[in-house]
């Protein structure tokens, strides 16, 4: 354990990806999950946000160009998280990704927060999900939160889309 914790206002900011085709990448990004571009430096990086920041996820291809993923059992980046605002918000990312014809790997209820996992066009591993608000948050009788990991109920998070929103 740290001696002297980190500063708990520290966060994470954005992530880059080496990708093998920039073109492929945006329409992952940007046409399937709806990120919108910021920059694009030819073929070789691209920057995409939401709601107009600079970008949370640099796309590029300086060392990855037509390049495979790396083979199982090697190390490297298991998976990065995308968190969404609301339940109706990852509902949406849900309801994109089966339009689109995209394959979760998996769907899970962790008591603090649902997630959807699936890979981009060059097997990055993704999670999109939500935190469930603190004071719903399963504790242990000691009062240390309760993280585990359940199927999640996709029909149940769709329905989220047909409900009014708040």
């Amino acid at each position: 354990m740290a001696e002297r914790p980190i500063d708990p206002g520290v966060d994470i900011g954005h992530v880059h990806l080496k990708v093998s085709d920039i073109d492929r990448s945006l329409e992952f990004y940007c046409g399937v999950l709806g990120f919108e571009l910021q920059e694009r430096m030819g073929g070789e990086a691209a920057f995409i946000s939401a709601g107009g920041y600079h970008h949370h996820i640099g796309l590029n291809t300086w060392t990855s160009a037509g390049g495979s993923p790396p083979p199982l059992g090697t190390t490297g980046l298991f998976h990065f998280a995308i968190r969404y605002p609301t339940r109706r918000a990852l509902a949406d990312a849900l309801s994109r990704l089966s339009e689109a014809g995209i394959s979760l790997s998996g769907a899970s209820d962790h008591g603090v927060s649902e997630a959807l996992y699936l890979n981009d066009p060059d097997a990055n591993g993704i999670e999109l999900y939500w935190d469930r608000p603190k004071d719903q948050w399963p504790r242990h009788p000691d009062g240390s939160v309760e993280i585990f990991t359940r199927p999640l109920d996709l029909r149940d998070l769709l329905a989220e889309l047909e409900a009014e929103p708040a």
